[in-house]
C-alpha cells in the first residue's frame, strides 16, 4: 500500500556468484536506486540491455525529498510506464502565489496553454516516485537490483570496468562494459576516482517541514518574502498527496542546523503560519544548505556520472530531481546504441556535453533564485524589495521577481547530434528542442502525440489533406531504423494515420503537407524538412548516431 512506502525496507538477497571467484561481466552496472538509477536501469531494460543496479541501502526515501516533478518528467516516466500512476496519485499544480509580508504581489500560470497530457508540475513525495519506479523494475526481466551491495572499489580496463562491492556476506567482484554513476551528491563512485564537483556553496540554511493536516490552502505554490509569521526571512508551501503540507523555512547561515530539528524549534514556526489552535501532525523533518555543484566533466571512459553525483543546485526552483531523471533520459538510448554497436563510443560523449550545458543552465538559473531569495548585502535587500514593491502594480518588474524559476527542459541547440535547417522554419520546434505533444485521434479515439514518440529514431510527416504519402518502409529497415509517424488534417483519416483535429499539431510544429520531422530516441527533435527525402533522413540519422563522423 502507499502508506508503507516510506517504511518498507527490502531483504538482502545474495548473488548465486558473489561466493564465488567466478566475476560476471555485465553491459551496464548503475549504482545507485533513487529516481535517476532506477529510470537509467529501467530505460535500458527496456531497449533490451542487461542491467544490474547496486544500492548500498534497502530502502526507498525518507521524508519527501524531491516533491516537485515537472510536465517533461513526467513525459519520461510515461515512457518508463510508469507516469499515469504518478500523474493520478500527485497533486496537480500550475498555479504560484508571490507574497510580500501578507499581501499578494502577483499570480503566475505556468501553463496557460492547453493541449497537454501532463500538467506543468506534480507534488509527490520522493518514496512514491522510487517505489513506482522500483515496482516497474520488477517488472523487467533483464533489470536485476541487488540491495545492501556498496561500491568499494573500481577499476578501469580498456575494455571493461571492474567493481569490488561489499556485501553482509563479504565481497565481490562484477564487471561492466559501462558504469552509470547515479548514487547521489556524496557519490562513492566519484570518490574512488578521485574525482570532485566544484563551485558555491551559499551561506544560508533552510528548514524542511512535513506536515500532516487538513487544510484549505488551494493547490498552488505559495512564496513569502518576509511574512509577519517569519520576519526578515523567506517561507515556502506546497501540498502533497496524502494531507501533507511541505513547508521550506529560511533560518538564516547562524542557525544551527542540529538545534533547528528539534520540535521545541520547529513546532513554534509552523504554529506561527497556521496558528496557535492548528492541529497537525509532523512527519519528517531536515535543514539543509544551498550549494551548486558539477562535476568539470559527466563522461571519464566507461565511467558516466548522472543526477546528483554530477551536479547539485538548490532545492528551490525543482531543479534537481527532474534535471537528473532527464540525464538518465539522454544516456540510456546512447548506451544502448554503443553497446549493440550501432553507433561508436564518442556517441556518448555527446551526452556529457549535452548534460553539462543542462547542468550549467540549471546552476546559473538555481543561483539566480538564491542570490534573490537570500540577499547577501544591504543594497541587494533594498532592491529585491523595491522589485517586490512594484510587481504588485508594473508587469515589467514581475519578471525581475525570482522566488525559484521552475524546471524547465533544455534545449540542446547547438548539440553536434542535430542537422541544421535547410527550409524555413518558425524557431518553435528547432533541432535540439524536446518535442512538444498534443492532442490527436487514433480511429476516432483520443490520444497524445508523446505517447507515439520515444524508444527509437521516429520520423513525423505531416500530410494535410492529402490522400498519398511517401513510402516510408524503406527506412524502418535501416541498421538504425527509423518509424514514421503520418499525421493528417483530413478528419476522414488516412489508413494507419493519426488526426490532427484541432490544428494543434499543426500549429506547435509549424506543419505544412510534406513536413517532415526526425526525432531522437529521447524524444528531442534533431532534423526537419518541408520534404521528405530518405536520403536527407538518412543522413540525419548518421549525424545523430555520431556514424556520419566515423565514415567521413
Amino acid at each position: 500500500m502507499d502508506t508503507d512506502y516510506q517504511r518498507r525496507e527490502f531483504e538482502y538477497e545474495p548473488h548465486p556468484l558473489s561466493a564465488s571467484n567466478l566475476v560476471v561481466r555485465y553491459p551496464v552496472v548503475v549504482v545507485g536506486a533513487g529516481p535517476v538509477g532506477l529510470a537509467a536501469a529501467i530505460d535500458l531494460a527496456q531497449q533490451g540491455i542487461s542491467v544490474v543496479l547496486l544500492d548500498d541501502d534497502n530502502k526507498l526515501s525518507i521524508g519527501s525529498r524531491a516533491i516537485c516533478f515537472a510536465k517533461r518528467t513526467l513525459e519520461v516516466f510515461d515512457r518508463l510506464q510508469c507516469g499515469e500512476r504518478m500523474a493520478n496519485k500527485g497533486v496537480r499544480w500550475n498555479v504560484g502565489r508571490v507574497f510580500m509580508g501578507d499581501e499578494e504581489v502577483y499570480r503566475f500560470d505556468l501553463l496557460p496553454e492547453q493541449g497537454h497530457e501532463r500538467p506543468a508540475f506534480i507534488n509527490l513525495q520522493q518514496y512514491y516516485v522510487e517505489g513506482y519506479l522500483y515496482e516497474r523494475a520488477q517488472e523487467l526481466p533483464q533489470l536485476e537490483l541487488r540491495w545492501r551491495n556498496r561500491v568499494t572499489g573500481l577499476v578501469q580496463h580498456p575494455e571493461y570496468v571492474e567493481l569490488s562491492v561489499e556485501t553482509p556476506e563479504g565481497e565481490y567482484k562484477l564487471q561492466a562494459e559501462y558504469i552509470v554513476a547515479a548514487d547521489g551528491g556524496k557519490s562513492a563512485v566519484r570518490g574512488l576516482m578521485g574525482l570532485e564537483s566544484k563551485g558555491r556553496v551559499f551561506r544560508d540554511r533552510f528548514l524542511i517541514a512535513d506536515v500532516k493536516m487538513t487544510a484549505d490552502f488551494p493547490t498552488e505554490r505559495w512564496f513569502w518574502f518576509d511574512p509577519p509569521f517569519h520576519p526578515g526571512q523567506s517561507v515556502l508551501l506546497h501540498r502533497q498527496p496524502d494531507n501533507v503540507w511541505r513547508i521550506d523555512f529560511q533560518l538564516g547561515w547562524d542557525a544551527d542546523p542540529v538545534a533547528e530539528r528539534q520540535p521545541e524549534r520547529v513546532l513554534p514556526r509552523i504554529r506561527a503560519l497556521l496558528g496557535m489552535d492548528a492541529n497537525f501532525e509532523l512527519e519528517w523533518v531536515s535543514v539543509y544548505t544551498f550549494c551548486c555543484l558539477r562535476m568539470d566533466e559527466f563522461r571519464h571512459g566507461r565511467v558516466l556520472f548522472a543526477g546528483d553525483s554530477a551536479h547539485g543546485v538548490s532545492p528551490f526552483g525543482a531543479r534537481g530531481a527532474n534535471s537528473g531523471v532527464q540525464d538518465a533520459d539522454n544516456l540510456a538510448w546512447k548506451l544502448r546504441m554503443v553497446i549493440q554497436e550501432k553507433a561508436p563510443p564518442s556517441l556518448l560523449d555527446t551526452y556529457a556535453r549535452e548534460r553539462e550545458y543542462a547542468a550549467d543552465e540549471n546552476i546559473r538559473n538555481s543561483t539566480r533564485s538564491t542570490d534573490f531569495i537570500t540577499p547577501k548585502s544591504e543594497v541587494s535587500r533594498l532592491f529585491r524589495d523595491a522589485v517586490l514593491q512594484l510587481a504588485k502594480t508594473q508587469p515589467f518588474a514581475r519578471k525581475l521577481v525570482n522566488s525559484g524559476r521552475l524546471s524547465m527542459p533544455s534545449t540542446y541547440g547547438n548539440s553536434m547530434l542535430n542537422t541544421p535547417d535547410k527550409d524555413s522554419f518558425a524557431k518553435a520546434m528547432r533541432p535540439g528542442s524536446p518535442a512538444a505533444d498534443a492532442p490527436l485521434l487514433e480511429q476516432s479515439c483520443a490520444t497524445w502525440l508523446l505517447r507515439h514518440l520515444g524508444g527509437e529514431f521516429t520520423g513525423v510527416y505531416f500530410a494535410g489533406d492529402e490522400e498519398q504519402v511517401p513510402d516510408f518502409a524503406e527506412l524502418a529497415g535501416d541498421r538504425v531504423p527509423v518509424r514514421t509517424l503520418i499525421v493528417t488534417s483530413n478528419k476522414r483519416g488516412l489508413p494507419g494515420a493519426l488526426v490532427d483535429g484541432d490544428g494543434l499539431f499543426a500549429s506547435r510544429y509549424d506543419a505544412v503537407p510534406g513536413t517532415y520531422y526526425l526525432l531522437r530516441p529521447d524524444q528531442h527533435v534533431c532534423a526537419r524538412w518541408r520534404s521528405f527525402d530518405v536520403g536527407a533522413v538518412r543522413d540525419a540519422v548518421a549525424r545523430a548516431t555520431c556514424n556520419e563522423l566515423e565514415s567521413a
